[in-house]
């Protein structure tokens, strides 16, 4: 297992999941997304993080089905010179602005960034992460951790999170599944990507 503290120097590939399904002050979800990507990338460079490379932008059903409208979804990756508690933090810092609440578990928004994973990190430890990416759908719709769990725990379940990546990060390597991006989407059922459509 390995493990990184916010002091510690590292320089691990971030794989951020972006999803909106909300106009937020009159943007359509595509521009809020383009439009976080560019907050994001001001702050990861002003701590000497770089090397972006954004996915295509892709049109998935609402999750849960019938939950909302379509989203848009797209993932980021970029180098990371800190721990994972600076990004997380600026992370929901950039969904508090464009209005994102947490009050319930899955619903519409006008922005999620989710942080899937950091280079090789584990966290808090193996046995954390299998017990929520075991977890039943409608276990975790209720329940959410009070600690940042990586990789994503349901990240090979998910489509709209799988297909996106593959454009940015398609070799990186599940540090417990022991399988890459690519052949994590390659496994998903095909009503799991059908209606993937790109933008």
């Amino acid at each position: 297992m390995v493990q990184a503290l916010d002091s510690e120097q590292v320089n691990h590939k971030a794989l951020v999941a972006l999803g909106s399904n909300l106009s937020v002050d009159g943007r359509p979800p595509i521009v809020v997304l383009q439009d976080a990507v560019a907050r994001l990338k001001d702050f990861v460079s002003a701590q000497g993080g770089g090397n972006y490379v954004l996915s295509t932008f892709y049109q998935t059903p609402a999750f849960p089905e019938g939950s909302g409208p379509d989203f848009v979804n797209a993932a980021l990756s970029f180098d990371w010179p800190e721990g994972p508690n600076l990004l997380l933090a600026q992370l929901h810092a950039i969904e508090a602005d464009f209005g994102r609440n947490r009050m319930m578990r899955w619903a519409a928004r006008g922005l999620d960034l989710d942080l899937i994973g950091l280079g090789d990190l584990i966290l808090p430890s193996v046995a954390d992460w299998q017990a929520w990416a075991n977890m039943t759908c409608d276990e975790a719709q209720t329940r959410a951790p009070d600690q940042l769990i990586l990789p994503h725990p349901r990240m090979a379940e998910r489509g709209f999170v799988l297909v996106p990546l593959c454009d940015v990060a398609p070799d990186w390597a599940h540090p417990i599944l022991n399988k890459t991006v690519a052949e994590l989407c390659a496994a998903l059922p095909q009503s799991e990507v059908k209606d993937i459509k790109a933008l």
